[in-house]
């Protein structure tokens, strides 16, 4: 078959399917005495292998897993799958977490920020140290003053900040405590985060389901290949 009678299945140009075979997702075409290249059912194989792989996986992982099968490196493609899968476990362990510490979580008040590391551990009852090693721990990220170097901490670093104190008096370790502020952070406070947990929950219930479907098409190449 022609690279355009490949692409066509789905959607995609004849030069997509060409750039495919160049970057090793697709196995070498033959080709005809003028040249031509000319695919065979293997390739299509191969072509919805890594296009069902993309969702669950990435382009660059699913690019990887398929430049390796192609060349007949099966282990390392597995190990490239489960790297994936390992941090998929992660994400979901993550997401555990939050839901668990949010729980322990009271939403802060609006604070008006720009206030230094002094005045602030004076106002939570810790010492600035502990503020530094907060800091250093990834829970906050204060900006520093051009004049001075010191650091001056706005609205949201002092909600972070308080965040923190709530869930280390809670008996939290940092290293479970920097991914929690980091989801606060990026929704924009715990109540956004809250609404956003069912979203979170559903795309990583969509890329496991799109990791089985991937699993299934390259188990379904590899037969092809005999790997």
């Amino acid at each position: 078959m022609r690279p355009v009678d490949l692409a066509r299945e789905h959607g995609l140009s004849a030069q997509a399917v060409r750039n495919y075979e160049q970057d090793g997702v697709l196995p070498a075409a033959g080709r005809t005495v003028h040249g031509y290249r000319v695919y065979t059912p293997l390739h299509a194989r191969a072509l919805r292998a890594f296009l069902a792989l993309v969702p669950g996986h990435g382009h660059r992982t699913a690019t990887s897993v398929m430049r390796a099968v192609n060349r007949g490196a099966l282990e390392e493609a597995l190990r490239l799958l489960d790297d994936s899968h390992a941090q998929s476990l992660e994400d979901r362990r993550t997401l555990q977490a939050v839901e668990v510490a949010l729980g322990d979580l009271v939403p802060v008040p609006q604070e008006r920020g720009d206030v230094f590391i002094g005045p602030l551990a004076g106002r939570l009852g810790v010492r600035p140290a502990t503020l530094r090693k907060w800091e250093k721990a990834g829970l906050v990220r204060p900006r520093r003053d051009p004049k001075t170097g010191y650091r001056v901490y706005g609205a949201a670093e002092v909600r972070d900040v308080r965040l923190a104190h709530q869930l280390r008096r809670g008996g939290y370790p940092l290293e479970r405590i920097a991914p929690l502020i980091a989801q606060v952070r990026a929704a924009g406070g715990v109540v956004p985060l809250e609404s956003a947990l069912g979203e979170w929950r559903a795309r990583l219930a969509a890329r496991g389901r799109a990791m089985l479907a991937g699993a299934a098409a390259l188990d379904a190449y590899l037969r092809d290949l005999e790997l």
